[in-house]
């Protein structure tokens, strides 16, 4: 291939590059704001700034860039929420800056939550279908397997933490403030998206999971699992 075909080929590869960003930041807004059995083809295709057949030609149906939103909404959070960055032989520390890794992405973009929301009312149907989401998570499981295993061998974390029940506790202390801010705000009458408000409910968030998983409250602990089992 001589230059002068390597450099039409490389532009063309940028311009179909650029072409999906748009198409794929257009549909983010439409799905966010109005949800999959809301949001319209020609809105997103008016939005990116194309023909209605150029959104057909890289995306083939609404399903398909629907499940392609859902997977750059999932890349994205999983890009912000490092876990490479934690130091894993201080479990405490290393746990509290996860929690807080993971908690901000939803105060950076609430429209995720939107998303998610709309997926969970299609009963997940994308994200099930789709190879590639669940895939993305495993190297987060991984470094929360990882935190929890280096704080029971460090004695600090007590055993037998469910990794899954864990996740899911860390994103709903964060997650449920962002999806009911206006709620929360009407009620309590208090301005609950501020920098400072924002950061004070990520320490909490960090300090609760903290607590609980040391062995120091392992007689509290000891104690809601009997009530469970009443």
């Amino acid at each position: 291939m001589d230059v002068l075909a390597a450099s039409a080929l490389k532009k063309v590869r940028v311009s179909t590059l650029l072409t999906r960003e748009k198409i794929i930041s257009a549909a983010t807004y439409e799905f966010a704001e109005k949800g999959y059995d809301g949001a319209r083809m020609d809105e997103i295709a008016l939005r990116a700034g194309i023909q209605k057949n150029v959104l057909y030609y890289y995306f083939k149906s609404k399903d398909g860039l629907y499940t392609e939103v859902l997977i750059s909404t999932y890349e994205l959070i999983r890009f912000s929420q490092a876990e490479s960055k934690i130091n894993f032989d201080d479990p405490v520390e290393g746990m509290r800056k996860l929690v807080y890794s993971i908690g901000k992405i939803w105060f950076e973009h609430p429209e995720f939550l939107r998303l998610l929301q709309s997926e969970n009312i299609l009963r997940g149907r994308h994200i099930k279908a789709s190879r590639k989401i669940p895939d993305l998570y495993s190297p987060l499981m991984d470094s929360i397997k990882k935190l929890l295993r280096n704080g029971v061998d460090k004695k600090v974390f007590r055993k037998e933490v469910d990794p899954i029940d864990l996740y899911i506790s860390i994103t709903s202390l964060s997650a449920h403030y962002v999806s009911h801010q206006h709620t929360f705000e009407g009620i309590f009458k208090s301005k609950l998206m501020t920098s400072p408000r924002i950061r004070k409910r990520l320490t909490h968030c960090a300090e609760m999971v903290v607590r609980y998983l040391l062995v120091s409250n392992d007689s509290l602990n000891k104690g809601a699992k009997h009530v469970s089992s009443k």
